[in-house]
């Protein structure tokens, strides 16, 4: 019998190195930095791609034209191409506004946005074919690929001080999800739960009109943003999805559309998220590990994830675990992040923070829960609770779709400590499951100005205790 020897991809999937191959010869080693966030588990340390010494490429060099899309998109895909020819370099995005199309990065490539440029990504849902593997909400499939992407890269980055914009005059209309739109996603989730191939899900045909992320990291590591402004995105804003070791620090996102979560680490694993200002038309951080049997197939969960020193101006959580939670979330610490807004943004658009954390699952979802911390938390006026717990999120997928197969969730080990709210609805709401209940919460120190609701109120929990 032969030994099976994992692919580098399946290898990077499971967190793992890939073994060298007989007679291969050893690349010099990338330069990291490391960081190891305090955290209340043991939080490994994260290696951080160091560029500093890697050479320069600008991309006017390449022919980029401030007045020609396809010049300038043409442009930085030889830059990129260049720098990782070179083994370690820095893709120069300089000042000005500069139209593009998609971009790809590689690996040991960072792209960096010098202060005064602006790189303004198309809303022609053609500029971003042909279709790359990628997510939709938790299911894997071949969609438009993310405006920013990187597949099974090491060592890659996009730095400030300098914008990313996305134009919506076509990704807004797509927000509306119309009927062809949901029969797509019907037809994704049966091709997942049946387990058909990846590739034979192609989601970017006809009217499914699946808006692409931002930008996704696919199954990489040593992954770092650092000092760039986001500004509007189709779909999630950052999404490193099957990614270990990923840094995303002094990041300012501001975008209002449907499904804008701020920051969406799935199935990933060392991930530090740190002073970064959140305005977002969803969460602010969403916490998650996929979605029903593609991620039962995958069975890689979201471990180890620090955010902290951030201020939240808009997002309906400040930080949300699931729905789509079915490889399992633990070891989760938010400290000192605040709230700091009126539910206003700076142009007066307004989503009312609904929950400081919200864990969310149903009955089809499966999985964890578990080792999740927030501590030294503020904020102003917040609709729901500083914690609740959901374990019937369905939404329209309660009618839409059967369900294959009952999987509950274990959730257990929520820790909340040291938050003030001015006002809120609710201090605490804890729906659990009579056949497993939530287990093991445990709130200290929580202060609310104004109670507008009952102040605690939970179902089938185990373990509860509020000091």
């Amino acid at each position: 019998m032969g030994i099976h020897l994992p692919t580098r991809r399946t290898a990077l999937a499971a967190g793992l190195a890939a073994p060298l191959i007989p007679g291969q010869a050893l690349a010099k080693p990338f330069p990291h930095k490391l960081v190891r966030p305090t955290a209340p588990f043991d939080m490994p340390s994260i290696g951080v791609p160091d560029f500093s010494g890697a050479k320069r490429f600008l991309i006017t060099d390449f022919g980029a034209d401030q007045g020609d899309q396809g010049k300038t998109s043409a442009a930085i895909a030889a830059a990129i191409t260049a720098a990782n020819a070179a083994d370690a370099g820095v893709v120069v995005i300089p000042e000005g506004t500069w139209p593009t199309g998609k971009v790809h990065l590689k690996s040991n490539v960072a792209l960096h946005l010098a202060k005064g440029a602006t790189l303004l990504f198309s809303e022609k849902p053609a500029d971003y074919l042909p279709a790359v593997q990628t997510t939709w909400e938790g299911l894997e499939c071949w969609n438009y690929s993310p405006l920013v992407y990187a597949f099974d890269c090491e060592n890659v980055a996009i730095t400030g001080p300098g914008k990313l914009k996305a134009k919506l005059d076509v990704w807004k209309v797509w927000y509306a999800r119309p009927k062809p739109h949901m029969d797509a996603l019907v037809a994704l989730y049966h091709k997942a739960a049946r387990g058909e191939p990846v590739s034979e899900r192609q989601m970017a045909a006809g009217e499914a009109n699946l808006r692409p992320q931002f930008i996704q990291f696919n199954r990489c590591r040593h992954v770092l943003v650092e000092d760039v402004s986001i500004e509007d995105s189709p779909f999630w804003v950052i999404h490193p999805f099957l990614c270990t070791d990923v840094v995303i620090r002094r990041v300012k996102i501001r975008a209002h559309g449907h499904n804008n979560d701020g920051v969406d680490p799935e199935m990933s694993q060392n991930v530090l998220i740190e002073d970064c200002v959140f305005d977002q038309g969803d969460d602010a951080v969403s916490v998650k590990s996929g979605r029903d049997q593609d991620a039962w197939r995958l069975g890689v969960p979201t471990r180890n994830v620090v955010m902290r020193d951030c201020q939240i101006r808009n997002g309906h959580q400040l930080l949300a675990v699931g729905s789509e939670l079915s490889a399992g979330i633990e070891n989760v610490f938010v400290d000192n992040c605040h709230f700091t807004g009126d539910g206003r943004g700076e142009d007066g658009w307004a989503v009312p923070i609904a929950n400081l954390m919200f864990v969310k699952t149903n009955e089809r979802r499966g999985g964890f829960v578990r080792n999740i911390h927030m501590t030294n938390v503020s904020a102003t006026k917040i609709a729901g609770s500083v914690l609740a717990v959901d374990t019937d999120v369905l939404y329209q997928w309660r009618t839409l779709v059967p369900t294959y197969e009952r999987r509950l969730t274990a959730i257990e080990g929520l820790r909340v400590s040291d938050v003030r709210v001015e006002e809120a609805g609710s201090i605490c709401r804890i729906k659990g499951e009579k056949d497993l209940p939530v287990r093991d919460v445990r709130l200290r120190k929580v202060a609310v100005g104004k109670v507008l609701e009952e102040p605690v109120k939970t179902e089938n929990v185990e373990g509860f205790v509020s000091a």
